[in-house]
């Protein structure tokens, strides 16, 4: 230990370590204490972990990507370690009409960053409302619209929600403010939103009823881009973890789902086409993109006219020939139904949850629901399952071995002291420190149940 080596050479070998072999060795002496803790292994062992960790997602206190690290962390071994007897149980009741989409304001977790978790919902009543999750409280309420919303998108990054009404109304709300920080009225219906960020600037996606998918700025709403993508309906437009590919595509059996190169979108040039490629999987009903591997996208679709559910695991990469570039397509052989993260499925049938690979190869089979699945709710995190039963399952990704797989955490039994069974489909998000459920036991209003990690 008396020789001293060069302290490139020693950042390569630490390079290598997991974050406890470089907590390990960072106490052999003060010369390797000052390289195990420089910032650049640091970020890199959360870019490992987090691949959708970027430098702008630092937590609140946290000055060093260590603290970020060892923060985030310890928050996701609690969520995999609680009890119910650990949540605090808030409920929201009263005349808030029926409670639509939802999606985190603001949360915990690595592309969220504050100690609150707030949520924005949509109400039949033609409003939005915004939650605090941990005192069960609604602390903000939109003014009545003058349509019902159809659509909810958030930038937590930016504590902004996006909007879009019957009428093609496209808006763009803070949650704290009455007024809107803009409107755009469209022509055509907007059918499906997407709201991201890239390391210069915010961006939001609009596919429309005639194929169109418009790229705006944020908050202004400035048309950037404009697209004929299809002949038909815009249903599904999803930006890939690292902001390089755009996903769309459309359920009518005519089409076939296409990717775009998302910089031909935010930067069009005038009289080229922007960069895309078709996938060769008509009747395609959802997708989602592995976010340990940023350029694989996992399509679900009808395989022939008995409507069978087949699925399709696709790789992208561009490659540059003659001063051109084209997007080449690698692909798995298509096996069942459900959502991918990296190089595994989850999905339901039946009260049952299978994690398989994308080869097909059965790694994991869960039963804790009597009744059947009715939601999933799949991100790089967690997994939750709702039945009709209004139960409640609560799963995380484990990294070990050649697969990730899932650990089953929490079953919280009839969400709610009432054990009267919801007339819609039970639906339930979630991050590192709270669980939110949606449950309509009569049809006339929603019950809010938000679960928060007593920590």
């Amino acid at each position: 230990m008396e020789g001293r080596l060069p302290d490139e050479v020693l950042f390569r070998i630490f390079s290598f370590l997991d974050a406890s072999s470089l907590l390990h060795v960072a106490q052999v002496n003060k010369y390797w204490n000052k390289v195990a803790e420089s910032e650049p292994l640091w970020r890199n062992l959360c870019r490992r972990k987090w691949s959708f960790c970027t430098f702008s997602h630092r937590c609140p206190g946290a000055q060093t990507w260590k603290q970020y690290f060892l923060k985030q962390t310890r928050q996701e071994r609690w969520m995999a370690s609680a009890k119910p007897e650990n949540f605090v149980y808030k409920a929201a009741v009263g005349n808030l009409g029926i409670l639509g989409p939802m999606a985190y304001l603001s949360g915990s977790g690595p592309t969220m960053d504050e100690e609150k978790s707030i949520i924005c919902t949509v109400s039949s009543k033609r409003m939005l409302f915004a939650w605090d999750v941990q005192e069960g409280t609604m602390i903000w309420s939109s003014p009545v619209q003058q349509s019902s919303i159809m659509h909810l998108a958030t930038l937590p990054q930016m504590h902004l929600a996006f909007t879009v009404d019957l009428k093609g109304a496209i808006k763009v709300w803070n949650c704290r403010d009455e007024d809107t920080l803009a409107t755009l009225i469209m022509s055509q219906a907007c059918l499906s939103l997407e709201a991201f960020l890239t390391k210069d600037d915010p961006f939001l996606m609009v596919g429309t009823c005639e194929g169109d998918i418009y790229t705006l700025t944020v908050p202004e709403l400035k048309t950037v881009s404009k697209v004929n993508a299809f002949k038909y309906r815009v249903d599904l437009l999803y930006c890939s973890p690292d902001k390089r590919w755009i996903f769309a595509s459309g359920t009518h059996e005519c089409i076939l789902p296409k990717v775009f190169f998302t910089e031909c979108l935010l930067r069009p040039s005038e009289g080229r086409t922007p960069l895309s490629l078709s996938l060769p999987f008509s009747s395609c009903c959802r997708a989602c993109w592995a976010p340990r591997r940023t350029n694989r996208v996992t399509l679900m679709f009808q395989r022939d006219a008995l409507k069978k559910t087949g699925f399709t695991t696709l790789d992208l990469t561009t490659e540059g020939t003659g001063g051109r570039t084209f997007i080449q397509v690698h692909m798995e052989s298509p096996i069942w139904m459900g959502v991918s993260d990296g190089n595994t499925i989850v999905f339901e049938s039946g009260p049952y949850l299978f994690l398989v690979s994308i080869s097909g190869h059965l790694l994991q089979r869960f039963e804790y629901h009597d009744k059947t699945i009715c939601n999933l709710w799949v991100d790089s995190l967690h997994v939750l399952t709702t039945s009709v039963d209004d139960s409640l399952h609560v799963y995380m990704w484990e990294e070990e071995g050649r697969y990730p797989y899932l650990r089953s955490c929490c079953h919280l039994e009839h969400i709610g002291s009432d054990q009267t069974p919801s007339c819609y489909v039970p639906k339930a998000i979630c991050d590192n420190k709270s669980i939110v459920c949606v449950v309509s036991r009569i049809r006339e209003s929603s019950i809010l149940v938000m679960y928060s990690l007593n920590m």
